[in-house]
């Protein structure tokens, strides 16, 4: 899923050398409102690009959760991996976020762009998270940070970093953030039964006028 914005950061931050004879991943890769993979593989001829999403579609090369990436492709498998508007998406980030971590390659890049407080309920099929820049700062300490900033169109995130040769995993625990479910920040979503009932009316209406704005 892509953004005209998300499309013109991965833009100007990527490097030739990180997508020439080089296996890519792409984590949600269903083509919705734009994708970088056929400039990437146009321009940049990698050796392989996999896209995985929950669902088939255009650019889906695998159905696979992100919750099992490392699971299926193991680890240090990647010399690149994209993942545009997903995390907003998935319940346990901490685990989808480790599985990125992990399938790069020391010295491999990762994209990553999502969506942060102020961004409008959109389930696909879910919708649980608002990521800021700092929580991006923490999230990622792990990482050698290249780029980051937030969308210049919309509330969101964009970030570029690179796992260094020695990647010792920054603990995820006690990390909060902004639940869309709950309306406060917190460490967990058990289920999206949490939502409390006059916010689940609330969000089903912004879901319901968004929906009939993109149709």
């Amino acid at each position: 899923m892509c953004h005209m914005s998300v499309v013109e950061f991965i833009i100007e931050t990527m490097q030739s050398h990180e997508f020439e004879g080089k296996k890519i991943l792409e984590v949600g890769s269903r083509y919705e409102n734009g994708s970088v993979r056929p400039l990437i593989q146009r321009c940049y001829s990698p050796r392989e690009y996999i896209g995985i999403d929950i669902q088939p579609g255009r650019y889906v090369d695998l159905i696979l959760p992100a919750e099992e990436i490392v699971n299926y492709f193991g680890e240090n498998s990647f010399d690149a991996v994209i993942s545009t508007e997903v995390l907003e998406h998935v319940k346990d980030w901490r685990l989808v976020i480790n599985n990125i971590k992990r399938a790069v390659k020391p010295n491999g890049v990762i994209y990553i762009t999502t969506r942060s407080y102020g961004f409008p309920y959109h389930a696909y099929p879910y919708d649980f998270w608002r990521y800021e820049i700092d929580d991006m700062k923490r999230i990622f300490a792990d990482f050698e940070i290249i780029e980051l900033k937030n969308d210049p169109e919309a509330p969101g995130v964009f970030l570029k970093a690179r796992k260094p040769k020695r990647w010792k995993p920054v603990d995820l625990s006690n990390i909060q953030l902004y639940s869309i479910i709950l309306g406060k920040r917190t460490n967990r979503i058990v289920s999206v039964e949490d939502m409390p009932i006059l916010r689940k009316i609330k969000l089903g209406i912004y879901a319901k006028v968004l929906h009939k704005s993109i149709v």
